[in-house]
Formats: C-alpha cells, structure tokens, sequence
C-alpha cells in the first residue's frame, strides 16, 4: 500500500508526572496535521503512519503523540480520563503547533478533537479544519451506560472498572468508573458545537464499535454550511483499508487545499 516509510524516534515531554511520547516533523507548508488516536490505539497505527508520511511528501508539519497509558508514553491507562487526555493533547499542541493545523480525530480522538477545538478557540487559536474518523464523541454517555448490564454495575461499584471482550485484541477493553464519571464533564452532543472551522467526518455503515446513526446524531450538532460527511458503505470501525486510507488522504488533501487558498 506504501512505500517503506522511516520513523523517526519519539521525544518525551513530562505532562502531570508522565512522560508523553511525541513525534514531530517539521514542515513548510500550513496547514499542519495533528493526529489524534483513539481508546487504546497509538501513533504507529496504520492510519496515523498514512498521515505522517502523507504530511512529509507533501512538505506539511505533522504531530503525532501517544496519550499517558497509550502506545509509548508513561502513565497508567487505568487512571485515564478524558479530561486528562484533553489536558495533555492541549499541552502538547501548545508546544509543537505553529501556525493553521488541520485536528484529525479517530474514535475516540474524534471527541478529544472536539474538546480541544472549543478550548483552543478560547485561547484565540482554535484549528483551522477537522477530520474525523468513525468519531465517537460521548461515548461513555451515549454507547457504553446505556449498554450496561447488571454485573457491568456492580463491577464498577465494587471494583471501579469493568471488562468487556475486544475484537481488536485478545486483552479486553477496560473501562474504569472514572473514565465514565469524568465523561459526563465531557459531554458534546447536548449543545451546538461551535468548532469554528469546516468539519469532515468519515464514517463506515458497518461500524459496530461506533454506529452510523451516531454520526448522524453528531451532523446534528455541527453548524451545517461547513459540515461534510462521507459514508463508507461496507467500512467498519477501523477504516484502515487501502480504500479507506485513499478516502482518508484524498480528504486531507481537499481540506488543505481549501484552507491554504481561502
């Protein structure tokens, strides 16, 4: 699918007392591109190694970071929230991104993307375009609680998290009473999301992690005169297929194009 690409090693950055592994490549042209993963993914993931190779042939900026308890950084996952992530994301860009920069969200980066573009428009920089990728805002709220079953509820009682089997890996998925109590700070979905910037979501029809409809449910919430979604047919949760990644680049490119003339 691509041609062998060079990583370059990670820098580390103390944020809270963990070490949050970073990559970051220089680039002359703006947009630059922030990737942002999702729950238990990392920066060497198909679709974030696509990104970063896309950003150097075309000469753009691109930062790539693991979230604490992700991938390379230091951290305990379990002591993960979305406010913490959020935090880290922010301090992250702060440090490294100059300039316009494209936020480009998977699952759950696609809530943190959010997250971050109604902070960062506080600070009078907010991003100057969004792509998200199966985006899976709320999750907490609106996938996981209402889902729970009877001994979901008294795990996360009695022992504040509960498992549940993954497709992705033969670990299950862990999701902690703090993750879903600081979710409800989190939230999106209950108002306008003024993210300032044209937005492009990415969704397969075949997800079962995050479904269609909750795309759907998130166009809702999004201004519409700059607000583009395309729908994947036969795409699952991942859209990490030749195809999928085509779609994926052929939308940066678009994006950037238009930012950069406007």
């Amino acid at each position: 699918m691509f041609p062998t690409h060079d990583e370059i090693a990670p820098s580390f950055i103390n944020i809270g007392g963990a070490e949050i592994a970073v990559r970051y490549r220089e680039g002359h042209k703006q947009p630059g591109l922030v990737w942002l993963g999702g729950y238990r993914s990392d920066m060497l993931g198909t679709k974030a190694v696509a990104v970063d190779q896309w950003a150097t042939q075309n000469d753009h900026s691109v930062l790539r970071f693991d979230y604490s308890g992700h991938g390379e950084s230091g951290g305990d996952f379990n002591e993960g929230t979305i406010s913490l992530w959020l935090e880290q994301s922010l301090q992250v860009y702060n440090q490294y991104a100059k300039g316009k920069q494209i936020l480009i969200g998977s699952s759950m980066g696609g809530w943190i993307a959010l997250r971050m573009a109604q902070e960062l428009k506080k600070q009078g920089r907010g991003p100057s375009g969004i792509i998200l990728i199966a985006p899976a805002p709320d999750f907490t709220k609106e996938l996981i609680e209402p889902k729970l079953s009877n001994s979901d509820k008294e795990a996360l009682l009695e022992k504040g998290y509960f498992e549940e089997p993954s497709e992705y890996s033969p670990n299950p998925f862990i999701y902690t009473r703090k993750l879903i109590e600081d979710g409800r700070d989190n939230l999106v979905l209950a108002n306008i999301i003024e993210t300032g910037c044209p937005v492009h979501i990415l969704q397969g029809m075949k997800d079962e992690a995050v479904p269609y409809e909750h795309a759907l449910k998130l166009m809702e919430h999004l201004p519409a005169d700059n607000v583009t979604m395309t729908l994947v047919n036969d795409g699952d949760h991942r859209l990490s297929r030749e195809q999928d990644i085509d779609l994926m680049l052929r939308s940066i490119s678009i994006m950037s194009h238009s930012i950069m003339t406007a």
